[in-house]
């Protein structure tokens, strides 16, 4: 048996409409996994290029309370096997700190916590009640571990990600189901890039010396720990986050 297979399993993958979790779901059909894709908006010429022909790609927004439980619905109907799920929806939406606005606050954690919670209760449910084993991966930061200027929304977000994966893995190992998560540094996302590229000349530089492996991740670089984290060579692996950051959380001053 190959350890690293995921034959014979059926995954949804949150966010998976392009950056780090089109690369994930990517990497775990590559690993022999069925995918069922997900993203904010409706397929589109360009999206369904990026998209492979044979695999569901479905459309919903995780704000609403109703979101988790219509994605999951949806998902379950393209794909009545899944017995995993990458919670890897979020999305940053802070604002200076002294310009934060309640609703801004609210709907960063709403999305990037509340929705990933409660994507995992209904998707236990439908395997507790299949008693069906299964594995969940939740997407943090290393935003979760130390924090950044002006990102308090985010930053609370990520850490209560870390936590929340550690207390679902307490909860859920009874059920056969383990739980882990990644905790990505700097990556390069649709997310990220007008940040970086208007900064290159110098945060960037900045950076690529703090990283100690002298370059900023992509997200191909997160695929493989997630694939690993699902697959039977894990499978004595529960409540843990593999920080994927080329090393720009280990060192106090990084290269010189």
């Amino acid at each position: 048996m190959n350890a690293f297979s995921l034959d014979a399993h059926a995954a949804l993958v949150t966010g998976s409409s392009q950056g780090i979790g089109h690369a994930i779901a990517l990497g775990l059909r590559d690993a022999g996994a069925r995918v069922v894709f997900h993203g904010l908006s409706e397929k589109s010429a360009e999206l369904g290029a990026a998209l492979p022909a044979d695999a569901p790609y479905l459309a919903c927004d995780l704000l609403p309370a109703t979101g988790p439980e219509t994605l999951l619905a949806a998902a379950f109907a393209a794909e009545p096997a899944l017995d995993t799920l990458v919670c890897n929806a979020g999305s940053f939406f802070d604002l200076p700190l002294l310009e934060m606005t309640r609703e801004r606050w609210q709907k960063t954690l709403d999305l990037n916590v509340t929705a990933t919670f409660f994507l995992v209760q209904g998707f236990v449910r439908r395997l507790a009640a299949a008693a069906r084993p299964g594995c969940i991966v939740i997407t943090s930061s290393t935003n979760g571990f130390q924090a950044e200027a002006d990102s308090s929304a985010y930053d609370a977000s990520k850490g209560a990600l870390v936590m929340l994966t550690r207390s679902l893995a307490v909860s859920l190992a009874p059920l056969g189901i383990r739980v882990n998560g990644i905790a990505p540094g700097l990556i390069r996302t649709p997310l990220t890039h007008t940040w970086l590229e208007t900064r290159a000349d110098d945060l960037v530089k900045h950076y690529e010396k703090k990283i100690l492996l002298g370059t900023v991740g992509t997200p191909a670089d997160c695929a493989g720990a997630v694939v690993f984290l699902c697959s039977p060579a894990a499978r004595y692996l529960t409540g843990e986050i593999i920080v994927i950051d080329g090393g720009l959380t280990i060192a106090q001053i990084g290269r010189m």
